[in-house]
């Protein structure tokens, strides 16, 4: 293209790495004189700037790392490697980043910025990254890495207005799903709350009045097996209560699931397995085809044993506030639990099995739409992530 050219980034800017004073936690200081320690941790995800942190290292540790300032760029080097960011304050930086000194004389400053994120910047970063155990960039991968630009500046701050303006049209199109996308979950809560408040003829019921409420018996760790029968833990029951299936990781051999089974009975149909643990309450109701073992303590076990009572409609019970409160009150404690006993005393508001089926089928297919909705609006925001790339990908291929 006419008025552009090519060149490797180290022969237009100066690229350094980070270093770090250790034991680094010697170095970390409250005084007022210490210096700006920046991480990645002080960036956000998808940001421009980074303009505070959270941490100051003091002024002896400043020679053993490297010394960054305002206006300087900082490419994570690691990890989420690649990412530009500019920087608004004076400070040290650790081995985990890279920083771009006088590039002035050849970008402007918010151009820059674009073209490191640029389709074709970006593929030469995973490019070189490629081959090691965990990917990461140097000074000297970075460095080879060739940008393709105009070179006057004012050309530079054209493309720049232009990717602005359209950035500025795609973020106002996220920003409306990412709202819609918020509305339809309150919409559905509203829904199913509205259909759980207790009517007339509802009646209070201790879950120990309607299900026998157990756990399972121990298995010991050196019983997991790699293949047999799923062996679920609390994080499997949020899975499976999320998306209706899990990657097993666990499992019991055939020999002691029969036995078990056998012994002491297995899951059934209709039953709910509760998470005790973790994110608290979460309910799972058993299929018809499930064969599993789950962890004892971890799992509260509702046995269902009365035909009043629908397992599905005792599920959504746990989604609304009166119940969650309960959780989460009863738990109550750092590290909080969901135990036997205050399942067995969890109070729920119940009508005839006649209106649980109902109100089962309404918010079943009421959840449907919902999510249909909610697919709808994740994919027009993940579509303006794609739209970001492509407007890139124009500027940087001259076409914008």
């Amino acid at each position: 293209m006419s008025g552009w050219t090519t060149k490797k980034l180290g022969e237009v800017c100066e690229i350094f790495r980070g270093g770090s004073p250790r034991p680094i936690k010697s170095f970390i200081t409250n005084e007022p004189n210490g210096i700006n320690w920046i991480k990645i941790g002080d960036t956000d995800l998808g940001g421009k700037y980074i303009s505070s942190c959270a941490e100051k290292i003091k002024p002896s540790g400043v020679q053993y790392s490297r010394y960054v300032e305002r206006g300087d760029f900082l490419i994570s080097n690691s990890m989420s490697f690649g990412r530009p960011y500019i920087l608004k304050i004076n400070g040290c930086i650790h081995d985990g980043w890279l920083v771009i000194k006088k590039y002035e004389g050849t970008f402007d400053q918010d151009f820059l910025f674009y073209l490191l994120q640029s389709p074709s910047v970006q593929f030469q970063f995973n490019d070189l990254a490629r081959g090691s155990t965990v990917r990461n960039l140097n000074r000297e991968l970075v460095a080879r890495v060739k940008v393709h630009y105009p070179e006057t500046v004012a050309e530079q701050k054209r493309i720049v207005a232009k990717i602005d303006a359209a950035f500025e049209k795609i973020d106002r199109l996220k920003a409306n799903a990412e709202k819609n996308l918020a509305n339809a979950k309150e919409l559905f809560q509203s829904a199913l709350d509205e259909a759980m408040r207790p009517k007339k003829g509802w009646v209070e019921k201790r879950l120990g009045e309607v299900y026998e409420i157990t756990s399972s018996k121990r298995v010991f760790k050196s019983e997991w097996k790699t293949a047999g029968v799923p062996f679920y833990r609390a994080r499997e029951i949020v899975k499976l209560a999320a998306n209706g299936f899990v990657k097993n990781e666990l499992f019991v051999s055939e020999e002691m699931y029969e036995t078990y089974a056998q012994k002491y009975g297995i899951p059934k149909a209709g039953d709910i397995m509760i998470t005790g643990v973790g994110t608290l309450g979460v309910c799972y109701v058993v299929k018809e085809d499930d064969k599993f073992y789950f962890k004892d303590g971890n799992i509260i076990w509702l046995k269902k044993c009365s035909n009043d009572v629908d397992s599905k409609f005792i599920s959504l019970a746990f989604s609304t506030s009166p119940v969650r409160k309960q959780v989460l009150a009863n738990a109550g404690t750092t590290v909080g639990t969901y135990t036997i006993i205050m399942a067995k005393n969890t109070v729920v508001q119940m009508p005839t099995i006649v209106e649980q089926k109902k109100i089962v089928n309404y918010v079943t297919s009421l959840r449907r739409q919902i999510e249909t909705l909610q697919q709808n609006y994740a994919r027009q925001i993940a579509d303006c992530a794609e739209m970001r790339q492509a407007i890139l990908r124009e500027a940087f291929e001259g076409r914008l």
